[in-house]
């Protein structure tokens, strides 16, 4: 297809695959420019400098000095503070499952930072005029329109223990999508009441919610509180959800059905 777009690269030590699927009167709109490419490079130059901002890994970044002291949370960016009300009010809402102050009372709000940032860089392709277009990082995905053969865009859910079997197909339709798993990048989740165990009774949690932020704050908590996870997401209104667990037992939310075709 004229003017398609497709790449992945390592953004925040995972894989962010980025795909622009331009109709042909997108393409003859922009005739002079290169379209989707500059898309495309802007959504990951965005991406890369909120890494460079919020990682914990990085010595210079802001959240970095933020926790040595040496800003003070009064001088952080407009994003630092929006980034952190959006980690206490879903700390709220999850009955303190979620929560970005680590045990050593540091901050690490990576695990707002990714589905934000998605969100974000999808807004910036929807603002560049494309309506075909998918941001995937690590399995938290922002997703609208149709791929570039025309059909609807659609997801598989890994077997957690055959990570190269598909078990289920699930299509979001415009709806974002995340997986938490302790099979994705190991035990990078732990329980804010009990830190010091691991989570065992869950391998993971894809949670389908309004946008990729909402579906990634809550497959976070809900994959944090364990067994009971997937009947807290049967709760909420607008999302839904599909568990697997330590047995390769599937659970899955009342109306999930409506995204598996």
């Amino acid at each position: 297809m004229m003017g398609h777009m497709k790449e992945i690269r390592i953004v925040m030590g995972m894989p962010i695959e980025i795909e622009i699927v331009p109709t042909s009167l997108e393409e003859l709109r922009r005739a002079g420019g290169d379209g989707a490419r500059d898309t495309l490079e802007a959504a990951f130059v965005y991406l890369i400098a909120a890494e460079n901002q919020f990682s914990v890994y990085k010595e210079d970044s802001e959240i970095s000095r933020l926790n040595r002291g040496e800003v003070a949370l009064a001088d952080a960016s407009a994003e630092m503070h929006e980034v952190f009300a959006i980690g206490e009010k879903t700390k709220q809402e999850t009955n303190g499952y979620f929560d970005i102050k680590k045990p050593n009372g540091s901050i690490d709000p990576s695990g707002v930072v990714k589905g934000w940032a998605i969100k974000n860089a999808a807004a910036r392709i929807i603002a560049a005029g494309y309506e075909n277009y998918m941001v995937n990082a690590g399995g938290d995905i922002a997703m609208s329109g149709k791929n570039s053969k025309g059909e609807e865009w659609s997801v598989g859910i890994r077997n957690p223990f055959n990570i190269h079997e598909i078990v289920k197909v699930v299509y979001p339709r415009g709806k974002g999508i995340a997986t938490s798993g302790s099979y994705i990048r190991g035990d990078h989740i732990y329980n804010p009441h009990k830190p010091e165990e691991k989570i065992k009774e869950i391998v993971s949690i894809t949670v389908i919610g309004p946008d990729v932020l909402e579906a990634d704050l809550i497959a976070t908590a809900a994959f944090a509180m364990g067994a009971g996870g997937i009947a807290f997401v049967e709760t909420l209104p607008g999302f839904e959800g599909y568990a697997i667990d330590a047995h390769g037992v599937a659970t899955f939310t009342s109306g999930f059905g409506a995204y598996t075709k």
